[in-house]
């Protein structure tokens, strides 16, 4: 632990405002950062002040008025690097990605592999920025719109991803002409300092340092700060709904763009003609990955009548042949929740799901062993229930019965989250069906795949409380941007839209 540690240049304090380079005095207090696995402390990390903030964002204003003039492909070649930095550090940040939030090798591993394809897509992307071309109606005239960088984005993370959202953003950003800030979650601090590390090295290697801040601290001296800063024209926040409304109101109010990624409480549809080995793979690990402590975990199942009480069995032994464990330890499926608030969660939404008529049928319990781990649980379950309509961040799926393919989709959309989304068919009209208009009413539909593990070749997001915001790929790259209409006369008279006639 402590040579992974080491070699990712954290020690026992480190600095939490980085503004080219960590800033060293003036800190107000400090967290320690913990192995959810085991309660060991890992590393301490002191809190910045507004004092800090502020000089990590004036350096990020200078930066961007000198990077905003670099050619979109230069700006890809500084990411290209970033790219490879990230290769040579995988297996350490990896590691930490586990240590410091418990998700299992696999997906520590995952999740930096992550950071490295969205810097690849990125690098593509630099030559890519397209406007378009439009006709004029007025004679000798040219039009055509064209995007030039936002300027400063604020990127704020949730723990479950402590990588890989920040570039999802960050990546993207770059190459568009933006400087970024970070603002980490308290609960994964380390990784975002080995994380913003990586990138600085590149950066101070190429003459540009400061175009990447970090700053963390708490949300009174941090967080509000930032989201009610006008010198950010963009807010990229992930959290909990909560959270976002209140991002989302903050920043509207000042007239500024919010991207949004919230919560989500995600289903799967599984058919009678569905391939059932197949939707139990993906059932499962949509459901217990990263101990359910995804946006996109799988927490509602509809089964159809007619094959509900054999697969409702299956997955049950399947459950219980779920590995619990070190998430570092090889054969470990499912590691630990975050801290003891998650715990307590995940024991409250069990106790009120059997309270209003559920009924658990594997798990539902807390594991006896230090660190904050609980049993992978299915609960059967009737959709009106008000806790199936929430989201609890742990591993819970309730299994519901279904009769009519319209019924299922109904229920899937009855709550007010709208992230992800599945259907196990081999029926073209089903699945059609599903994808339709009266279909999914989710920002991500799947058809015979799970309802996580989105490409970042694609757009990421979800609609209603989920937020609305798109990340990663297709067009996302418009949030990061201001687009500018241009019209060029090259002729010798001055003819008016519409036909407007005015002579002097």
């Amino acid at each position: 632990m402590n040579d992974v540690l080491a070699r990712l240049g954290l020690s026992d304090l480190n600095p939490g405002a980085w503004n080219g380079a960590a800033i060293a005095d003036g800190y107000d207090g400090e967290i320690t950062s913990e192995n959810p696995a085991t309660g060991e402390a890992l590393a301490r990390v002191q809190l910045a002040t507004r004092a800090q903030y502020e000089a990590v964002v004036k350096e990020a204003e200078r930066a961007f008025r000198e990077w905003r003039m670099l050619p979109a492909p230069k700006r890809g070649e500084l990411v290209r690097q970033m790219a490879e930095a990230f290769r040579a550090k995988k297996e350490d940040l990896g590691a930490l990605v586990s240590l410091e939030v418990g998700k299992i090798r696999a997906e520590g591993q995952g999740e930096v592999q992550e950071t490295i394809d969205i810097a690849d897509y990125a690098v593509g992307l630099s030559r890519q920025l397209y406007g378009l071309s439009m006709h004029s109606e007025r004679s000798s005239h040219r039009m055509y719109e064209q995007w030039h960088p936002l300027g400063l984005v604020s990127v704020i993370t949730a723990f479950n991803f402590p990588n890989a959202v920040w570039a999802w953003n960050a990546m993207i950003a770059a190459v568009c002409g933006d400087a970024v800030v970070w603002k980490p979650s308290l609960k994964a601090p380390l990784t975002a300092i080995a994380t913003h590390r990586a990138c600085e090295e590149v950066l101070a290697k190429n003459g540009w340092s400061g175009l990447f801040g970090l700053v963390i601290g708490r949300d009174a001296d941090v967080g509000e700060t930032m989201i009610r800063d006008p010198r950010f024209p963009l807010v990229s926040a992930t959290g909990s709904t909560r959270m976002g409304r209140h991002v989302g109101r903050v920043v509207a109010d000042r007239l500024g763009r919010s991207l949004l990624e919230l919560g989500g409480n995600n289903a799967i549809i599984v058919e009678p003609s569905a391939d059932l080995g197949l939707a139990l793979r993906g059932i499962l690990f949509g459901a217990v990955g990263t101990a359910g402590q995804r946006c996109t975990t799988t927490r509602r199942l509809f089964l159809h009548r007619s094959i509900a009480a054999d697969f409702t069995a299956r997955l049950v032994a399947a459950w219980k042949q779920v590995r619990i464990g070190d998430p570092l330890a090889e054969g470990t499926l499912v590691g630990p929740l975050i801290d003891a608030g998650a715990v307590a969660g995940f024991e409250h939404a069990v106790a009120a799901a059997v309270a209003q008529g559920g009924e658990v049928l594997v798990g539902g319990q807390r594991v006896d062993r230090p660190g904050h781990f609980v049993q992978p649980t299915i609960i059967r379950a009737r959709p009106e229930m008000p806790i199936c309509k929430e989201e609890t961040f742990a591993p819970i799926l309730y299994v519901f019965e279904y009769s009519e393919l319209g019924e299922a989709i109904a229920a899937q959309n009855d709550v007010a989250q709208g992230l992800s989304s599945a259907i196990f068919t081999d029926s073209f009209r089903s699945a059609e069906t599903f994808l339709s208009a009266a279909g999914s009413d989710c920002g991500i539909a799947n058809v015979n795949i799970g309802t996580s593990g989105a490409e970042i070749g694609g757009a990421f997001g979800g609609e209603k409380e989920t937020g609305g915001g798109r990340e990663a790929g297709s067009d996302s790259w418009k949030a990061y941007m201001r687009r500018q209409t241009c019209t060029l006369n090259w002729g010798r008279d001055l003819p008016l839209a519409q036909g407007i006639s005015f002579d002097v």
